[in-house]
């Protein structure tokens, strides 16, 4: 979650504690929107198990055909 935190502190030009809160919304928002499965997935992602992409990334596939 650091990496995401410091990309969004770079790209909009704030500070890293805004950043923080505002990655911390984003990421509240999805969790109340996706499948809880795929949440915690991009969660377990976000701190640091890159072996639940790929899984996570299917789903999320999945849920965009069905649309």
């Amino acid at each position: 979650m650091d990496e995401l935190i410091k990309q969004v502190t770079k790209k909009a030009g704030i500070s890293e504690d805004q950043a923080k809160k505002a990655v911390d919304a984003v990421l509240g928002f999805l969790k109340t929107k996706l499948p809880k499965p795929v949440a915690a997935q991009i969660e377990a992602v976000l701190k640091g198990d890159v072996g639940g992409l790929k899984g996570a990334a299917s789903k999320v596939g999945g849920l965009i055909k069905k649309s």
